[in-house]
């Protein structure tokens, strides 16, 4: 079958290649660090052949703060969750961070007249804004899913975090590098391809009974909505936390908003002062050719970032942006 398929070359092509590389690449288990702060929303489902249930995930949600793997991961609480533009080319709301409930994505440009060679970075500089988690930078996706794992004594990823450490002769403070965000990836394909049969029998047996929901549409037509109501969405998007945020008023869409994953990667300074993940993922990064700093893009390429997903460019009016011709 095709996920049996996948497990094979997964186990006997992916990730042993991974290990050989890394293997010649060791110095990078020092460097690309960051904050040492994870957030996972949690996904898929724990078990096969039953009900899924909320909360009832095969990787776990959770918090980890200053790398701290030695307790369980503190439970996420997405009312702490806030965005900051002091940075940003938005309209400043004051300075006050922002719940998304009330977050606002008001473009103002105040950076130089393109073309220019380089940004002031102790004025607004980017387009991305800045979330933070009780005032902290944190970093999301594979790393931060297995080091939230880990903590939470998760057997499987505890068995295979530590295996791929003994394999490349490393003790458990690699996991927070360049080279550790890129093995923590390698370690969760193999997790998920071992369970991707399980998933697939499930769906086969749901589509056998005519079982063809894909989502829960008791809410789907505006008219049954509350006359004002919040909510909230979160998953794990292969880059890391996803999550959207919308607030309903006379029973029509008052404010949405989504913070994706490299937003919570790739953002700005806060007004504090403290560093993005990317940003301070770089701090102290040995340069070879100034000309050619491939080591600055090895560590930003760890995190497998998407600026498409963390900037949403739109027209007020509603008019095409552009168009994109795809010619097979």
């Amino acid at each position: 079958t095709l996920s049996a398929s996948a497990l094979d070359f997964v186990q006997r092509v992916f990730l042993p290649d991974l290990l050989a590389i890394a293997s010649f690449y060791k110095e990078w288990a020092q460097i690309g660090g960051g904050h040492g702060n994870f957030l996972a929303y949690g996904d898929w489902p724990a078990k096969t052949g039953a009900p899924y249930a909320w909360g009832d995930l095969y990787l776990p949600r959770g918090v980890v703060i200053n790398k701290n793997m030695a307790a369980a991961p503190q439970a996420l609480d997405q009312a702490r969750i806030a965005e900051q533009v002091t940075n940003s080319w938005y309209t400043d709301t004051g300075g006050a961070p922002l719940h998304p409930w009330q977050g606002q994505t008001q473009p103002q440009y105040t950076g130089p007249t393109p073309p220019f060679e380089h940004l002031d970075t102790e004025q607004k500089y980017s387009w991305l804004k800045t979330p933070r988690y009780d005032g902290r930078p944190m970093e999301v996706g594979p790393l931060a899913r297995m080091v939230v794992a880990y903590a939470a004594g998760h057997t499987e990823v505890r068995e295979e975090v530590n295996r791929v450490l003994s394999v490349l002769k490393l003790g458990p403070e690699a996991l927070f590098s360049t080279l550790g965000r890129v093995a923590a990836r390698g370690i969760e394909t193999l997790l998920l391809a071992r369970r991707m049969s399980g998933w697939i029998s499930d769906l086969e047996a749901n589509m056998n009974r005519n079982d063809l929901a894909i989502h829960n549409g008791a809410l789907w037509n505006p008219a049954t909505w509350p006359a004002e109501a919040v909510g909230w969405g979160a998953t794990e998007a292969p880059r890391g936390a996803l999550g959207h945020w919308i607030r309903i008023k006379d029973q029509k869409i008052e404010n949405y908003q989504a913070v994706v994953a490299t937003t919570w990667n790739a953002a700005p300074r806060d007004g504090q002062g403290q560093r993005g993940v990317f940003e301070e993922a770089l701090l102290d990064t040995p340069v070879a050719d100034p000309e050619r700093p491939v080591e600055i893009l090895r560590t930003i390429h760890s995190f497998d970032p998407c600026m498409a997903c963390a900037v949403h460019v739109c027209d007020p009016e509603g008019r095409a942006v552009t168009r994109v011709a795809v010619h097979h």
